[in-house]
């Protein structure tokens, strides 16, 4: 390999997820890889079907994608907070990973000082967490069962699958117990660093990419307040949906679009791979949202990817909750035609691109 080449901020890194790495920076600019959540394991009217997927269901193809989220392995539970067993998921992400796909997981994990959900904001956690904390040494329990996860998801021969891991996600955000409400910029920056360094040092995981992810933002430097540094980091992005109507008011794009102008400011002077971790817009009642409002805040930009949340179906009391379309949907022609645009990559893309090779 070349001596100087651009490689993942983990020094022992495996092999497929250097790869993974350069070769999602030389793909960056080619083209948009499209992601979907939970898309394998479930969707709007289905669960735990073999092969079975909304995206294809539409498309005739995969996402590019896979996300997947550990809330509730901290625990040592059995499933996730969407209700995906974790056994399940080491499957689904062989099979996106056979296929050629990216894993990214994000990680709701629990209030470790209340005991509640991610969503409890009792200040004081992120502190509590940190060395010398009261509940420093519950902390490295939960950071031991993710480990153990992340070093069990393997390819059919046995190495590891890189996984694009973005815990603490929408940082910049005041909903999650690790948010800029509920600690200080160096409180977080101690937690991202501690946390990488154990996973990488104590527990010996190495096929982990990491991934910085904001909120709102609107300068470079709200965007790097908690940011712990190059070390600690692989991929830069931040979370946007759409909440208004786009006919009435499309504030959404302008707003992505500023945002991806910042964040690729930042990978240039940092060298990192930029992404729009999570996006959609919840049921896509606006027939064009696709072309007209998504692929126009995107398209100028050189991301690796952008992913959407996932199709949940039904839930509280009878709400739609589902980000890519089903059969007879208003977004459903634009939903194909977004996937035939030169510029989206989805899963049949991505596998002729073999991300996990080393390429000369």
């Amino acid at each position: 390999m070349p001596v100087n080449q651009n490689f993942p901020s983990d020094k022992k890194a495996t092999k497929e997820t250097i790869n993974l790495f350069v070769n999602l920076k030389t793909l960056t600019g080619k083209g948009i890889m499209f992601g979907h959540q939970d898309d394998l394991a479930y969707g709007i009217d289905w669960q735990y079907v073999p092969g079975k997927s909304d995206v294809k269901t539409i498309t005739g193809d995969y996402p590019a994608v896979y996300g997947w989220d550990l809330a509730g392995i901290e625990l040592a539970l059995e499933t996730n907070l969407d209700g995906v067993p974790f056994d399940k998921m080491k499957s689904f992400i062989l099979e996106g990973y056979t296929k050629g796909g990216v894993i990214t997981i994000s990680w709701h994990l629990g209030n470790p000082l209340t005991g509640g959900n991610a969503w409890d904001t009792t200040n004081g956690a992120v502190a509590a967490v940190l060395p010398g904390g009261s509940k420093h040494d519950l902390y490295r329990g939960y950071l031991d069962r993710l480990a153990v996860f992340m070093l069990d998801v393997k390819g059919k021969n046995g190495e590891l699958i890189p996984v694009l891991f973005r815990p603490f996600h929408e940082l910049t955000g005041d909903w999650f117990w690790w948010g800029k409400g509920a600690c200080s910029p160096a409180e977080f920056k101690g937690l991202w660093k501690f946390t990488v360094n154990y996973l990488r040092n104590t527990r010996k995981v190495h096929n982990l990419l990491y991934v910085y992810n904001a909120a709102f933002f609107s300068r470079k430097k709200d965007f790097l307040e908690r940011y712990a540094g190059n070390a600690y980091a692989d991929i830069i992005s931040f979370d946007a949906y759409q909440c208004d109507d786009p006919r009435v008011n499309n504030d959404f794009v302008a707003d992505v679009d500023n945002r991806l102008l910042i964040l690729e400011q930042v990978a240039r002077e940092k060298n990192k791979i930029t992404a729009l971790a999570e996006s959609g817009y919840e049921t896509i009642p606006y027939a064009e949202w696709w072309t007209k409002c998504l692929w126009k805040a995107i398209v100028s930009h050189n991301i690796s990817y952008v992913l959407v949340w996932r199709n949940a179906g039904l839930i509280d009391n009878n709400h739609w909750h589902y980000y890519v379309p089903k059969k007879g949907d208003v977004s459903e022609a634009d939903f194909k035609k977004f996937y035939k645009l030169p510029g989206t990559l989805f899963q049949k893309n991505v596998t002729k691109e073999k991300l996990y090779q080393w390429k000369l």
